[in-house]
């Protein structure tokens, strides 16, 4: 019943954008120091993974499709147009954050088992955000910028806003595991170039 509940929950934020409500700040934000995007995937039709699901086997996993890998191209060129021309980034393990984090064409591509999703392993959710909140406490608070590319589990265990497919939160570091929510980023206007 709880896993059914939170099914619905999930398919319900996957189709309705960021709220109305929720303050957004332009992408130029992320050009200033000590600022972190943390991302959520592109769109990979869905919910959840497969059951044989395994790390480092995409044929076994959830995938960016045709429409996923276009939106990540074109928030690379529109954080690139923003004055982001690289950053630091890291992907979690999915193969489809991984390819999200590629198609932005920012930089060089780490993956980070901190930034995996615990959407349906609860008992990996406590080691994930630990390591997440230690590896966020060690960036410097003047540094360059930094993209997460996540999963919506992930970016909703720090900020209540809820991010559609390609959507997050700008951060700014300030020292500690908890960094300062300060916006959700534009959502790209359909039928704009």
């Amino acid at each position: 019943m709880f896993k059914r509940f939170i099914l619905s929950l999930v398919l319900m934020s996957s189709v309705v954008p960021a709220g109305a409500d929720e303050p957004s700040l332009p992408l130029g934000e992320l050009a200033k120091p000590g600022r972190v995007l943390m991302l959520r995937h592109a769109h990979a039709p869905g919910i959840g993974d497969p059951p044989n699901f395994v790390i480092g086997d995409c044929s076994t996993q959830r995938n960016l499709d045709a429409s996923g890998r276009a939106q990540a191209r074109r928030l690379g060129e529109r954080l690139r147009a923003a004055g982001v021309a690289k950053a630091s980034v890291f992907a979690s393990q999915w193969c489809r954050a991984l390819e999200t984090a590629r198609l932005l064409d920012l930089g060089r591509v780490e993956p980070m088992p901190a930034l995996n999703s615990f959407f349906e392993r609860p008992d990996d959710r406590q080691a994930i955000l630990d390591g997440l909140r230690a590896f966020l406490a060690r960036l410097p608070v003047d540094g360059p910028p930094v993209i997460l590319v996540t999963h919506q589990v992930v970016v909703n265990a720090f900020t209540p806003a809820t991010p559609p497919a390609g959507g997050g939160s700008i951060f700014r570091i300030n020292g500690t595991g908890a960094p300062q929510w300060l916006a959700t980023i534009p959502m790209e206007v359909p039928g704009a170039s």
